[in-house]
């Protein structure tokens, strides 16, 4: 686990670790004084907080009790009770503050890609103007390789856009006049000119910004479990200790119960198991940003997926040959290897050799394909506008029933053969729904692809829902819908496109290499090593992760309850009772770190398929 601490991280942990060896060294050499090193170390800090809670939010938690049980210890003279005690909480709180910590998400990724000029066409002069003063209605030039100023139609030209950004679609989209294009979207190849249909501020991806900005999760407040009960205790532990010694009259006997009653295993009871399951899932190559998530996903009833980059690989690939000629992917590879377009790429890649004609008169027809003459044939691979526009005919031409990209090649007028790519599902994608689905998990695919290629993947991968045509505001409102219907969803997907809905979500994941950075900021969770395959097993241990928290905190109150008793009957000093309270704060932290070594088996997915986790989890989600 690559942990970094700061400054602040790296004093506390000294400040920790002497208090604690200071704490040992005095029960082992019988030196009370000792622990006054772990008092003033771990106890000044807890004094401190306790008054800022108390003056500047009225905050009654277990930093109240555990300070008075710490100064009434030292006026009784049970210095090392006092030190042990200010050493268990320092340890907690560390653990609490580390695991809690939250990523602020950073917008500026998308600013980045925001154009800051635009060139605009006015009375047949050409100028670069801000961005902000484009009005509806201007004439804008985009030049191969920029990014689109914003929204608008094309008057004149073609091109290809990489609508990623916006979309998520991996694939280039051939764009013609009268064809809508978008801020933030990328112009591949040729120039062409736009008449824009919207200011800049109210562009898609302004759009986009905004729904980033704005989009709260609001039922992510994740309030820790033990601080539920701290208050309780507070109240608790003061009237044993009043009631005791007011029928008593023995202040040893008030002092024991409020240093039983520290909640030191209570408070350890969640950061401990989220810091084993944290270390898990860093083992599985998951990094989990903020602790919360983890009990917020435990409560998680639908999975959401986005398709391109998340259930399918992203880039496109050749799934097919079909040709006679046993050197028509030499010539189709050779040809390519002049295009940067993506398919072009892939095609070469699938090639996988560098024996490669050498190719003149190359011509690129954006949109169709390219040309190019090759040993003095004439070599054209494209579409079948293409084709028909070089007067070539296809015979025996089949429906294109995968919704594929159909690359034709012909030599001399005559096809030869053909390559059929498509963006590939990722190999685990269909086991890892299934596994899901074993989980009690309903999964869901929202997708900016068309319907026919939605469709298409969703019934490969047997999810039980799927919507298309997904824009990222579609996606948030999905979301949306469902938490006002009391269910909880998490969302796990790579672009840009993704980030509002990755932020909407109780819990955003993302896939972290192919993911933008923006993406993973929006994230609570990131998949490092980019494979959905794993998605089980976060969601197995953080459900198990929330079972040992509600076993802990029940196991520590019952300790603390019975020790307690024992101290209102003069069975136990402040020094056993002290001892006591350890022995439960040990447990719970060997009982956490069961968590570190917790793995997805065929059995745990038999015991959720025939128990469900949980009544929530089980809870109707139609």
């Amino acid at each position: 686990m690559n942990l970094k601490f700061g400054k602040s991280e790296i004093k506390d942990i000294i400040f920790i670790a002497v208090s604690a060896m200071s704490v040992i060294l005095s029960f082992v050499l019988n030196i009370n004084y000792l622990s006054w090193i772990a008092i003033i170390l771990c106890g000044i800090p807890i004094f401190k907080d306790c008054i800022e809670g108390l003056i500047t939010e009225f905050d009654i938690k277990a930093d109240l009790l555990v300070t008075i049980a710490i100064i009434a210890s030292i006026m009784i003279g049970e210095i090392f009770a006092a030190g042990e005690i200010a050493t268990i909480m320092a340890i907690g709180g560390f653990l609490e503050e580390y695991t809690m910590g939250k990523t602020q998400s950073k917008i500026e990724e998308l600013i980045k890609i925001t154009p800051q000029v635009a060139r605009r066409i006015k009375n047949g002069i050409e100028e670069e103007i801000n961005v902000e003063d484009v009005k509806i209605g201007d004439i804008l030039k985009v030049l191969p390789g920029e990014n689109i100023p914003t929204d608008g139609i094309i008057v004149k030209g073609e091109t290809s856009i990489n609508q990623s950004t916006l979309t998520g679609e991996s694939l280039p989209v051939d764009k013609k006049e009268n064809d809508e294009v978008y801020s933030g979207t990328t112009n591949l190849y040729g120039s062409f000119s736009m008449k824009t249909t919207k200011e800049s501020e109210d562009s898609s991806l302004q759009k986009l910004i905004r729904l980033v900005k704005t989009s709260s999760p609001e039922n992510a407040k994740i309030v820790k479990v033990a601080d539920k009960w701290a208050t309780m205790i507070v109240v608790i532990a003061f009237t044993a200790a009043i009631l005791t010694y007011l029928f008593t009259f023995e202040i040893t006997r008030s002092v024991t119960i409020l240093v039983v009653f520290c909640p030191c295993a209570l408070v350890l009871a969640t950061p401990t198991a989220i810091s084993a399951a944290i270390g898990n899932l860093t083992s599985h190559g998951i990094l989990v940003k903020d602790g919360a998530s983890i009990e917020e996903l435990a409560h998680v009833n639908e999975l959401i997926f986005d398709k391109t980059g998340t259930l399918t690989h992203g880039t496109p690939k050749v799934i097919e040959v079909e040709s006679n000629d046993k050197n028509m992917l030499k010539l189709l590879a050779s040809l390519e290897s002049q295009s940067e377009h993506p398919l072009s790429k892939s095609i070469v890649n699938y090639y996988n050799n560098n024996d490669l004609y050498e190719v003149d008169d190359f011509k690129m027809l954006i949109g169709k394909g390219v040309i190019g003459k090759i040993n003095g044939s004439k070599i054209i691979a494209g579409n079948k506008k293409l084709m028909s526009i070089e007067n070539i005919h296809i015979e025996n031409e089949k429906e294109n029933n995968d919704r594929s990209i159909e690359i034709y090649v012909a030599k001399d007028e005559k096809i030869i053969g053909k390559v059929s790519l498509s963006d590939t599902l990722r190999s685990n994608a269909k086991k890892t729904i299934k596994k899901l689905k074993k989980l009690n998990m309903k999964t869901t695919l929202l997708s900016g692809d068309n319907e026919k290629t939605g469709e298409i993947i969703a019934k490969k991968v047997n999810v039980d829902n799927y919507k298309f045509n997904c824009l990222p505001e579609d996606k948030t409102e999905y979301i949306r819908q469902r938490q006002l219907k009391e269910n909880k969803v998490a969302m796990i997907g790579d672009g840009i496109n993704d980030a509002p809905s990755l932020k909407k979500a109780n819990v955003g994941i993302a896939m972290g290499s192919i993911g933008s950075d923006l993406t993973i900021e929006a994230a609570n969770i990131a998949l490092i090593n980019d494979d959905i395959k794993e998605v089980p097993h976060l969601i197995a241990i953080s459900r198990k992760t929330l079972k040992v928290i509600n076993i802990n905190i029940a196991f520590s109150l019952t300790l603390n309850i019975i020790a307690m008793i024992l101290a209102m009957l003069g069975l136990l000093d402040p020094i056993a009772g002290a001892l006591v309270h350890n022995i439960g704060s040990v447990i719970v932290i060997i009982y956490s770190s069961t968590l570190m070594n917790f793995k997805l088996s065929r059995n745990e997915l038999e015991k959720s398929e025939k128990l469900g986790m949980t009544k929530h989890l089980n809870k109707s989600t139609t």
